[in-house]
Order: structure tokens, then sequence, then C-alpha cells
């Protein structure tokens, strides 16, 4: 699914909390398909090495749970059996596509997990391919359709039509983020920090005396090096989708991983988004439904929902953003 666009750049600088002293402690690992960087705040390295070893562990549990790629997930059940039976689930998984279902009805089905159906049409490898005939895309299209994923009694989950499936890729990373957060944060002696889920960011935490905010950096995707602007926040998640990570060409013509579920066909009109709210899972949610709705919907979007900013970046390198946001410009 989704991938950083904006570079992300954080600045952290832990020296000490409220006078007592602090360390950090980073490591960078793959999971869920993707780069996850844990870094922790604490009293000593014990006790960072430990939320972060703990961190792992909660993420590596969810993709057990949620990965449509591992053929013994309950997800992978749930698709083997569309059309044929419900399959009973773990509450865990049941709710999260209960949610999902819930912001799926909030942006008129510009965000569907079940667009996963798609997932044999297009190869997005960085090469160049034809495109897909239209008959293969109408007929993948076919079977996307939230509504058609009912929630029964008992956890059960049910795919209505055969060849029908279900994907988290779209907001996997941020519910992993969301979970591991939770669960470090808990432990004594653990300050502050960051899950990175590959452009989702988790921030916590003081970074230094001289400050309570974490300095964000956005970068212009096609010059990393390049910073086009930057915002302070802390306590919440950052995350941004792009659609220059993963894609493929064809006749010169790029086209992006992020799929509009009501055309079956790659967006188009925008490079990256960024949403900043209190909550990773939302976020993740909702800067794929930005990108299939487009910079005037998408905006809209975002500005009606509390606690919810975002910043656009379109294919014409316009930036806009919420109504609400501070941004720094470079």
């Amino acid at each position: 699914m989704r991938l950083l666009s904006l570079s992300i750049l954080c600045l952290f600088s832990f020296l000490f909390v409220k006078g007592q002293s602090s360390v950090s402690v980073e490591k960078e690992t793959k999971l869920m398909g993707c780069k996850f960087v844990f870094r922790i705040v604490a009293e000593n390295e014990y006790i960072g090495w430990n939320a972060i070893n703990k961190g792992i562990a909660e993420v590596s549990r969810i993709e057990k749970l949620i990965s449509s790629w591992d053929e013994n997930s309950q997800t992978s059940e749930i698709n083997r059996n569309a059309g044929i039976v419900p399959v009973k689930v773990d509450k865990e998984l049941y709710d999260l596509i209960h949610r999902a279902k819930k912001i799926s009805a909030l942006t008129n089905g510009a965000f569907d997990i079940s667009f996963a159906s798609m997932d044999k049409v297009y190869v997005f490898d960085r090469k160049e391919h034809s495109l897909p005939s239209s008959k293969d895309i109408e007929e993948a299209k076919s079977k996307i359709n939230w509504e058609n994923i009912e929630l029964m009694e008992n956890n059960m989950v049910f795919l209505k039509e055969k060849g029908m499936k279900i994907g988290f890729g779209a907001i996997g990373k941020g519910y992993a983020a969301n979970k591991a957060k939770a669960l470090i944060e808990k432990i004594e002696g653990v300050q502050g920090g960051i899950v990175n889920a590959s452009g989702d960011l988790l921030i916590w935490g003081k970074t230094s005396t001289n400050s309570e905010l974490w300095d964000i950096k956005i970068s212009d995707p096609k010059n990393p090096k390049r910073e086009i602007a930057d915002l302070s926040v802390n306590n919440c998640a950052v995350v941004t989708s792009g659609n220059y990570e993963k894609f493929f060409t064809s006749e010169g013509k790029r086209f992006a991983h992020i799929i509009n579920p009501r055309t079956g066909y790659p967006t188009s009109g925008i490079k990256s988004v960024t949403i900043i709210c209190p909550d990773a899972e939302i976020a993740d949610a909702l800067a794929t439904s930005v990108f299939v709705l487009g910079k005037e919907e998408g905006l809209f979007l975002i500005n009606k929902l509390k606690n919810v900013e975002g910043i656009i970046l379109t294919d014409d390198d316009e930036i806009i953003h919420s109504e609400n946001l501070k941004l720094n410009y470079n």
C-alpha cells in the first residue's frame, strides 16, 4: 500500500527530561513487509531496549493476525471462504474490520479494505508494463464493495461474493503503531519515543529540556535533501502516503500503487498526503482516502474532522493544507 512520500525527517535531541537523566536507543527492523524504526527515550538503556523488544513482538503478533500474505492468518481464512461460509475471528480483528467499515462510510467508499481483489491486476515494481485490459480491471473492481463485508454475531465475518478479498495495507501499519506505542508507554521508566512504520509516525514525550515538541521536517519527494516546510508537534501521529515508491510506468506515464476502489485504476493528481491526528490508524486510513478523493474533496474532508490536519502535495507541486495547521515554509 502506502508509502513515505513527503520524506519526513525527525530531528531528535534527547538529553534530560525534567531533571532526570535519560538515554535514547533505536532499532530498525523489517516488519509487515516494510521498515519499522523504534526510538525510545528511557531512564536507562535496559528499559529502552526492553521497550523496543516488546514493541517489535507486538507488531509481529499483529502481522500474523492481519496479513493477507500469510495463508495461516485469520484474514487469509476470511478470503478463502468468500462467498462460501462465515469465518469466526478474534474480537481484535473483528473490531478492526468494523472500524474500517466506518471509515468507508465516512469517505463514501474512497477507503475500502476490499480493494484487495485488485492485488493480481497490477505489478508496482517500478518497471515498464502495458496497462491491464479494461476487462481484467472491471472484473476485479466488481468484487470491491465494503458493504458486502458482513459482520455477524459471535465475531463472524463473511464476504458475500466469491472472489472478494480484504487487506489491511491502508490501515494495518497505523494500527500496529498504535498497539506498540500503547504497550511501550506503560513500561515504567519510558519517557517518550517514536514508532516509525515506514512513514506512519507515532510520537510522544519530551525530546529535550528545551522543547516539548518534535521538529518534523517535510522534504520534497523529488529531492529529499530539500526541505519545503516543517512543523512542531507532539503526542500525535504524523502519517504520510506517497506515489513515488511503489509504481510502474506505461508508455512513460507513472501509475502509483494507491487504487481508486470506485474505478479500479490508480489515483492521479496527488504526489503525497500527510495526516496529523491523535490516532495512527485513523491517520493511515485518511491519507489513502484523500489520495482517492482528490485535493478539493480530500481537503474538505480533513477540514470537517475534529483534531485532524493535513498537507497535500499535488502533481503540480502545489502545497495545500488544512485550515488550522501552522506550517513553516522554507
